[in-house]
């Protein structure tokens, strides 16, 4: 490809760091089509004959053909899937396969091979996103009323209801699913044309290629073409913020499926058991995501490194930009997946979560708002009021609402029977009826709204 500067080949070692065979023939698809869409241009500008483009076009699909049947094969002598293909090309047409590289250069090719493949993950990973919001949804609906312990702290704080906490998750992944469409959207423009970086003397349409290839638009500026990996970077984070979620939501399962809480059931499908201990049930699935979060932070820490000191154009640390990607997005798909199927598959033991709603004293703050409204006492006098109720509670082992009235009206005599309807937790749960709140008619909007923006409805 470039021996015609050097009197000599490169060294073996030059040889092994310098191929991405061994990863970028992930891009073949992407490369194929490219090629093609830039064939077919040089054909409609008059700069490669219209034989001859037929020549390239049909060879290329024979290619297709050939990768998808047997792989790419690995010539670390070819350095790439670029060199892999136009070598291939040129043992099946001949010296017409060299026309292929008219006004381009591997730069904006591998830049737009790479981008193409990049806007792929983003739709993937954001139709991923609504396949887990359809199950959360779904989840929702059937407990907007199965009362659980919310927490803060990891403690027990206020009843809330289950339906309420899974559409919490409901939301993260819908701005999850926006950074996705948002950097899909950002990763419009097509670097095909910019050549090496300063574009091609050659009358080429860019316009009509990044049509063929489904983007918006052509890049700008030929610099920044080439030396551009901000898509990638942006599936990066996008990937990482959801990386996140998914590993708070699988360490949600993973503490509900441990026999001191028991709220949960999961699926055998998604579970493991032990080689020594038959009684085991462990939420390896979960697990794994909330592992695979470290890894896919990683991959972006790794390419914002990688990107932080290079200047313009291109430089060949680029070369490393694919691995952390392909990555990221496969650990992405398999996390997505596998909390779908949790949540889907999952069993939730209401009566156990109700139980534990009942305990802790979660609905103290319904007592100290039930002062407040009832009897007119300021809030920080009704916390103190609550606070010593929970200490005589708590020093006789018993819930708030099994109190006595004498005993609270004790403690303050603005106290009467009327607390006791709010000191349950299904009263507590019904009073946060404010919007975006707890109570199951509040939930219940909020899933009905949720359908509709899924097209459920």
């Amino acid at each position: 490809m470039w021996g015609g500067r050097f009197a000599e080949g490169p060294a073996a070692i030059m040889r092994e760091i310098n191929a991405s065979i061994p990863f970028d023939k992930a891009l073949w698809r992407q490369d194929i089509a490219a090629s093609k869409a830039h064939v077919d241009m040089l054909s409609a500008q008059g700069i490669v004959s219209a034989d001859d483009a037929a020549l390239i076009a049909g060879g290329l699909d024979r290619i297709a053909a050939e990768y998808e049947a047997s792989g790419v094969p690995e010539d670390w002598d070819l350095e790439d899937i670029h060199m892999t293909t136009e070598s291939r090309l040129a043992e099946l047409i001949g010296p017409a396969a060299g026309r292929l590289h008219t006004a381009r250069s591997r730069n904006d090719q591998v830049a737009t091979d790479f981008k193409l493949w990049v806007r792929e993950a983003m739709q993937s990973a954001e139709a991923g996103l609504r396949a887990l919001q359809v199950a959360l949804v779904t989840r929702a609906g059937e407990h907007a009323a199965s009362i659980m312990p919310g927490f803060t702290h990891l403690q027990t704080a206020q009843p809330v209801t289950l339906g309420h906490h899974l559409m919490a998750y409901y939301e993260m992944a819908a701005r999850d699913r926006s950074r996705f469409v948002d950097a899909y959207a950002r990763a419009g423009q097509s670097p095909l044309g910019a050549a090496a970086l300063a574009g091609t003397g050659f009358p080429i349409d860019r316009h009509r290629t990044a049509a063929a290839l489904g983007f918006d638009a052509p890049t700008r500026n030929s610099i920044d073409s080439v030396s551009d990996r901000d898509f990638a970077l942006d599936y990066l984070m996008a990937a990482a913020q959801t990386a996140l979620h998914l590993s708070r939501l699988a360490e949600e399962f993973i503490i509900w499926a441990s026999q001191p809480f028991g709220f949960v059931t999961l699926p055998d499908s998604l579970s493991t058991g032990s080689s020594i201990m038959p009684q085991k049930k462990n939420p390896d699935a979960a697990e794994l995501v909330r592992g695979h979060a470290g890894r896919i932070v990683g991959c972006l820490t790794a390419l914002m490194i990688t990107m932080k000191g290079l200047p313009l154009a291109y430089s060949k640390d680029m070369q490393d930009d694919k691995p952390p990607v392909f990555e990221a997005a496969s650990l992405l798909t398999l996390s997505l997946a596998a909390m779908t199927g949790m949540v889907e598959g999952a069993t939730f033991r209401t009566e156990r979560m109700r139980a534990a709603a009942e305990l802790g004293y979660a609905t103290a703050t319904d007592l100290a708002d039930w002062l407040v409204r009832q009897a007119n006492i300021p809030f920080r006098e009704a916390h103190h009021i609550t606070g010593t109720a929970v200490r005589l509670a708590e020093s006789k082992g018993l819930a708030l609402d099994q109190l006595s009235l004498e005993e609270l009206r004790a403690i303050d005599s603005r106290i009467d029977e009327r607390v006791f309807a709010a000191l349950s937790v299904e009263a507590s749960v019904a009073a946060r009826a404010s919007y975006g709140g707890t109570a199951p008619d509040q939930v219940r909007a909020r899933v009905a709204e949720a359908r509709i923006a899924l097209g459920l409805e």
